[in-house]
């Protein structure tokens, strides 16, 4: 049984989900009853409780293991047989208050599909030959994670970088999907070369349109920090970089777009050294002050 009510800060839905994931061979039921959550909210806790695991499981159970006080009570109410767990913290020496208040610092403990939730997403955004991909790279290595490519950068290499609009939807799909992906083997945080808000600039700066789910995503999904990149910094061109003059307008459509979304962002400035440091410091400031 995964138990959650409406005030829970993680969705109960999704924890069902990710117990579902965890034991794939086990019954997992979501039971939505807005019970008290401990005796003293109620004189009638425990058959508020018996009556909501009966329904549920009306034969069982056979034994209740717990690591808190409470599994004695609950296992003689069900008459069923108790079986402490590692009650000292000793094998496990956390709690699950201590995980909800510092989910970053006990990162170990999380399991691989709880991940992604607590994981801090940054995004790493802004015109042509701004240095982009190499900041992403480097801020993967440094912080000793995972990071996400710029999707439309391989797809087009196969057609000379040009880029056509039926390309746009593959784009915005590819970028979710590896995302998507790569977020599960993150430590603490992920570096998103691009999003798909940069998918829709793109998309009417080159076709004056873009397909209105692709805005609606790019809508939905969040970044807890955007880095973006000024244009103080030479062009370099190369096969798929197409409006060396138009730089500043991108970048000011970037702000536009960033402001119009609500998303927090600082602007990456300087030369090369300074851009790394103010990158950095960003992101540590994020990883230290991280609200879950």
């Amino acid at each position: 049984m995964v138990c959650s009510i409406q005030s829970e800060p993680i969705p109960g839905d999704l924890r069902y989900r990710w117990m579902r994931e965890m034991f794939p061979d086990v019954n997992v039921v979501h039971v939505t009853d807005e019970n008290p959550q401990e005796p003293k909210d109620h004189p009638d806790f425990w058959q508020i409780w018996y009556d909501s695991i009966r329904r549920v499981l009306p034969n069982g159970p056979d034994y209740v293991f717990a690591s808190e006080n409470y599994g004695w009570q609950l296992a003689e109410i069900l008459g069923a047989s108790y079986i402490p767990v590692d009650q000292a913290r000793s094998l496990v020496p956390i709690s699950g208050t201590q995980m909800r208040q510092n989910p970053l610092e006990n990162w170990h403990y999380l399991p691989d599909c709880v991940r992604p939730y607590f994981a801090r997403r940054v995004c790493i955004f802004g015109p042509e030959s701004t240095g982009k991909s190499t900041l992403t790279q480097n801020l993967a290595n440094y912080y000793n994670t995972v990071y996400v490519s710029e999707y439309a950068r391989g797809l087009l290499d196969f057609k000379g970088g040009h880029c056509d609009f039926t390309d746009i939807p593959l784009i915005a799909r590819g970028q979710m999907a590896a995302e998507d992906a790569l977020v599960r083997q993150a430590n603490k945080v992920i570096f998103c070369d691009t999003d798909l808000i940069t998918t829709t600039i793109w998309s009417h700066v080159l076709f004056g349109k873009c397909p209105q789910w692709i805005e609606d995503e790019g809508n939905r999904r969040k970044y807890d920090l955007y880095l973006l990149l000024d244009v103080d910094v030479p062009w370099v061109d190369d096969t798929q970089r197409c409006l060396p003059n138009y730089r500043e307008e991108f970048r000011d459509r970037c702000i536009q777009a960033l402001e119009s979304h609500h998303r927090p962002y600082i602007i990456i400035n300087g030369d090369w050294e300074q851009r790394w440091k103010k990158a950095c410091m960003a992101v540590d400031e994020l990883l230290a002050t991280a609200k879950f």
